[in-house]
Parts: C-alpha cells; structure tokens; sequence
C-alpha cells in the first residue's frame, strides 16, 4: 500500500503518522483520527494530509482501503504450500530432474573448488551451500559482492553454482558470466527453466514451484532449493568415497 515512490513525498511528520499504524496495525480499523493523531503526535490535519498522499480523499476511506490491503497480505500469506511441495516431491522422480542432478554431479565431481553466488534470500542460500558442501569435503566458496572484480584465471576444476529464483538477477547474472568466462564450469538452480541464467548455464536445474510476492515483495517458497544443494552435496560426498574404496 505504500510504495517506494510515496514513500520518498513524505514529510517527517508523515513519517511519525506511518509510525503509529505501523505500530498499530491490528487496532488501527478502530481508532479515530483524533486517536491516531494524539498517538502519533500530530494534529488531525496533518493525518488528513497524509490520508491524501496514501491516495484516499479522508481518513474513513484510508482505514476501509488499509482494512482491505491487511486482509489480501494475511490470505496470501496463510495460503497452504502444502501442495506445491508435494508437487516437487513428484517432479523430483521425473527423469528430467535426476537427468540435471546427475549432470551437475558430473561438473561436481571432477571439480576441487565450488564457488556459490546469489544476491538476497539466493545469496543466504549461496552461503549455506558454501558451508554445507565444505562440511562433506568440497573447498566451497561463497560470492555475494556484485562488484567484486573476478581478474583470475579459473582451472577447468572449478564449478561456480548460482542461485536465483527468478534467473534474471542482473547482479548474479553478471558474477556468473565473468567467472564462466575465467574458465569455471557454470550450474545454475532457478525456478525458470527459461531464464537468462538457465540458458547460459552449462547445467541448469530448475524446481517450478508457483511464484509468491507479497507487497512486491518475493516470498516463493525455496526448500527445493535447500533439497538441491543438500542432494548434491551428498552425491558428491558419497561418490568421494566410493572412488576411496576402489
């Protein structure tokens, strides 16, 4: 309901407006103006003016439209991923799926170092797979600085995977190709097989769940993510060790 740009027309007295119903947000259906006000520390005018600049003529209709903008975020956020999971959990039997899990193994495999790249929730997840594949083994690095100058050469031995759930993230986008242009082998995990990324990945693996946003804001789910780097982890974990015992 506010967006960035509204946001930037705000006065410090708007700002102590949006405040108090931040603060307020469950009871803010049932106080007055006056009561807002008194809370916020400004007069009813200045609550007036701010009603205006949120896009609402006076302060009953901005309550009707806040009341209306509360109700659709908590019914898309309650909405049961139950389902999407367990349509993963099916896709992931479906020989195109372990076709790409195995692809990725084979860049794993032959590879001494793997660099993680990801920007946001992708890089959280970027830094938990660095960790998680060195705690089986795997000299992992983690890359979250879109700036970062990759100036050294790569050794065919080096895997970069990147993470983004779109496969548009311009700055992963960009990490991605300067290392793939270094020498590293490129593995991407997205949700769109057709994205940017995927397509010039020399292995994709994608998890097609349904896209969430939340306020413009993403909240698609990423546990496939996590079972993705766990697995390979794994693989590459036991593959190690049968390769020891021969």
């Amino acid at each position: 309901m506010f967006t960035k740009e509204m946001m930037e027309g705000f006065t410090e007295l708007d700002f102590a407006v949006y405040e108090s119903i931040v603060k307020n947000r469950e009871r803010i259906s049932r106080m007055t103006i006056k009561e807002l006000a008194d809370t916020a520390h400004v007069s009813t005018a200045t609550v007036l003016r701010f009603c205006r600049k949120s896009g609402a003529e006076g302060y009953s209709e901005w309550k009707l439209r806040y009341k209306e903008y509360l109700k659709g975020e908590r019914e898309t956020l309650k909405g049961d991923s139950g389902m999407e999971l367990q349509s993963f959990m099916a896709a992931i039997r479906s020989g195109d799926f372990q076709d790409s899990i195995n692809r990725a193994y084979q860049y794993l495999s032959g590879s001494r170092c793997t660099i993680f790249i990801g920007i946001g929730s992708s890089g959280i997840l970027g830094r938990y797979g660095a960790r998680y594949f060195s705690n089986v083994g795997q000299f992992s690095l983690f890359i979250d600085d879109p700036w970062q100058p990759v100036l050294q050469n790569m050794s065919e031995d080096t895997v970069t995977i990147a993470l983004s759930e779109s496969g548009m993230t311009r700055q992963t986008v960009s990490i991605a190709s300067q290392l793939q242009q270094r020498g590293a082998a490129l593995v991407s995990i997205t949700n769109n097989g057709n994205s940017v990324l995927a397509k010039m990945a020399d292995c994709n693996i994608s998890y097609h769940v349904t896209e969430k946003m939340v306020n413009d804001r993403n909240v698609t789910t990423q546990i496939p993510v996590l079972y993705i780097i766990e697995t390979l982890a794994k693989k590459l974990y036991n593959g190690k060790n049968q390769d020891a015992e021969s």
